[in-house]
Order: structure tokens, then C-alpha cells, then sequence
């Protein structure tokens, strides 16, 4: 699976009572699915999962899965402690139609988190997925930094395709991209090079079209195969590195990064796309004057005020964000100011 280009974290949204509100959940997905994202995470950090029940997290990932549009890439988090908890959510998110799985590094017995335990614990899940599964890192939150080594040692297992690599190190990404390099896959894409999910297969099948390819088709090959008026093609993809920190977007591409899952982008995912965009046309200056842009807001509503920063801030640019699930407080009046003067040239 492709996994090229900017990913939103989607937020879970509450009545103010503490209840999921799916309906705004459903109308942020179906609003994202407009914008230029190459895909939804759901129930990542940003996205509170780890205050939710399991059959909230189960509840969530069916709403935001049927919101989506089939161009978008669904990736469902599905990280907890146990792997048998672990691979339970992941086999439930591909029972519904997502197509990969973000795991985060378990964490809470951090003593115990050797080398051996990670190894096992993400072999274990990546064996038995019927998805592929992206390794989550998120060290200012777990207190747990997945080494780069063990990141480069379990890039060899087939099913785990790529990193979300939040520590917002920007060496680390270059030496797992570095180390990683040899590791050789590929990836079922459109005419233009963007992803191809399963639910845009089956929607084109269910129209009666049949699966037709033109020409040998190998990881390098340019051969197109087409089901009904889809055409899709193969396109060669390593072990794929996305970074979390908005901030550092575009030095993260520079230095080996393929995309990026950002918080940010649930408030503004165009001005993310167009750090992305500018950079993948090669024109490095406008990148760096789109990153300039927001690397001031980023840092401070994601890095510093959190998800209750990064709720208001979609609120003020015309997404449903709402209140924050306890023990997590809402922005007070002078925190919501900031963000307003923050976002002032960021409207998406």
C-alpha cells in the first residue's frame, strides 16, 4: 500500500456531556475526504483512543470507515499494551474495510521493553494481520523511543510496510531511511501515481468491470492493468518512513521521509498538503516558505497546547473539534486567543 503524502489524524469528537458525537465525527471524515490527504488515521493520539472503551474504539473506526471516501487510504490504530489485544482490534479493522494498521510501541512496563520484547511483540502482530501494519513511535507521550536499529531489523518482515516516526528527529528518519533502503516492494497505484485502495477495486468491480492487465507486470513495470475505467499500475515502494511533527515536514522529506500523519493538518490539511506538493514538484524554496508558514503554529498548538490546542484550532477554521475527554481540559479563554492569532493566515 502506497502511503505517500499527508495523512490526518482525525479527532474523536464529544458532546459535552463526554459522549462520541458521530455525526460530526462522520462530517469531519467526509470533509477531509474533499481535501488533497492521501489518507484518514483513525484513533491514533490526536485521536483520544486511548480514553475510549473498546467498543467506543470498535464504534469509531465502523463510523469514520463508512464516512470515507474510497480514494482514501484508512489506516485504524490499533496499538495497545497486550499483542493479543493488539492483533484483536487490527483483525476487526480489516474486517470493515480499513488497509493498514498503526501500532504503537507498548510502553507502560518500560523496563521490560528490550530489544527481544519489540521484536516479538510487532512480529507477532505483523504475522498474523491481514492487513499491513506501520509501526507507531511516540516517545513524548509513551516515554518509549524505538530504537532506529530495531526500526531497520523489523523493516525486513513483509507485512510491516512503514513508521510513524513522531519524535520529530529528523536524523533518526534519515538513518532508517538509510538503513532501510534496501528493502524492495511494491505497491498497486492509479494512472497518476496514487494510491489504490481495495474498496476502489471492489467499487469498480461492482460495476461489472473485470480486472484486465496490458502488458508483464513486475515491481519496476509500467504495465497497466484496468478494472472497469480504472487503471492502475505497479510502482516500486521500500519500507516507508511518515513523520508526526508538522513542524519539520519539509527537512523530514529532505532527509528520507515519503509523507507525513500531522495533528496539524486536522485544523489545516491544505497548508500541510502544499509543503508536500511543493516539495515532491521539486521546487525546495516554496517548500520551505510553505513550512515556514505554519512551523510557528505547529509547534504551538500540537506540541505545546495538545488536542485541546488542536480541537479549537479546527473549530476556528470551520471543522467540528468540541470538547476534550477528561482528564484532558479545555483551552481557556487566553489559550484560544493564541490560536486564533496563530491560525490568522492559516484558513483552510
Amino acid at each position: 500500500m502506497l502511503l505517500q503524502g499527508i495523512f490526518t489524524p482525525i479527532t474523536t469528537p464529544f458532546y459535552p456531556e463526554g459522549n462520541v458525537y458521530f455525526r460530526k465525527l462522520e462530517a469531519n471524515v467526509e470533509r477531509y475526504s474533499k481535501t488533497p490527504v492521501a489518507g484518514i488515521v483513525v484513533l491514533g493520539s490526536t485521536g483520544e483512543a486511548i480514553l475510549l472503551s473498546d467498543m467506543e474504539r470498535r464504534d469509531v473506526l465502523q463510523s469514520a470507515r463508512e464516512a470515507a471516501a474510497a480514494s482514501k487510504v484508512l489506516i485504524a490504530g490499533t496499538g495497545v499494551e497486550s499483542a493479543d489485544g493488539t492483533l484483536q482490534l487490527t483483525e476487526y479493522a480489516a474486517k470493515i474495510g480499513y488497509d493498514i494498521a498503526m501500532v504503537r510501541t507498548p510502553h507502560y512496563y518500560k523496563g521490560q521493553m528490550k530489544p527481544a520484547n519489540m521484536l516479538a511483540f510487532y512480529r507477532f502482530v505483523a504475522d498474523r494481520s491481514p492487513i499491513p501494519v506501520i509501526i507507531y513511535n511516540f516517545p513524548q507521550a509513551t516515554g518509549y523511543d524505538i530504537p532506529a536499529e530495531l526500526v531497520i531489523e523489523l523493516a525486513t518482515h513483509p507485512n510491516l510496510i512503514g513508521i510513524k516516526e513522531s519524535s520529530g528527529d529528523v536524523e533518526k528518519v534519515r538513518k532508517m531511511a538509510e538503513g532501510t533502503r534496501a528493502v524492495k516492494r511494491s505497491a498497486t497505484v492509479t494512472e497518476t501515481f496514487d494510491a489504490v485502495t481495495p474498496r476502489m477495486l471492489q467499487a469498480a468491480q461492482g460495476n461489472g468491470g473485470e480486472l484486465v492487465t496490458i502488458g508483464r507486470a513486475t515491481p519496476s513495470s509500467s504495465a497497466v492493468s484496468m478494472v472497469s475505467g480504472l487503471k492502475t499500475r505497479q510502482k516500486e515502494v521500500g519500507f516507508q518512513v511518515l513523520v508526526g511533527a508538522a513542524q519539520k515536514l519539509e527537512p523530514s522529506l529532505g532527509a528520507g521521509a515519503v509523507g507525513a500523519i500531522l495533528a496539524f493538518a486536522d485544523a489545516a490539511p491544505t497548508a500541510c498538503y502544499e509543503i508536500y506538493a511543493a516539495w515532491k514538484e521539486g521546487d525546495l524554496e516554496l517548500s520551505r516558505q510553505k513550512q515556514e508558514r505554519i512551523a510557528k503554529a505547529a509547534q504551538r498548538i500540537v506540541g505545546e497546547l495538545s488536542i485541546s490546542g488542536i480541537k479549537y484550532a479546527m473549530d476556528f477554521n470551520g471543522y467540528f473539534g468540541g470538547p476534550v475527554r477528561l482528564p484532558l481540559l479545555p483551552l481557556t479563554a487566553e489559550g484560544k486567543v493564541e490560536v486564533e492569532q496563530l491560525l490568522g493566515n492559516i484558513r483552510n
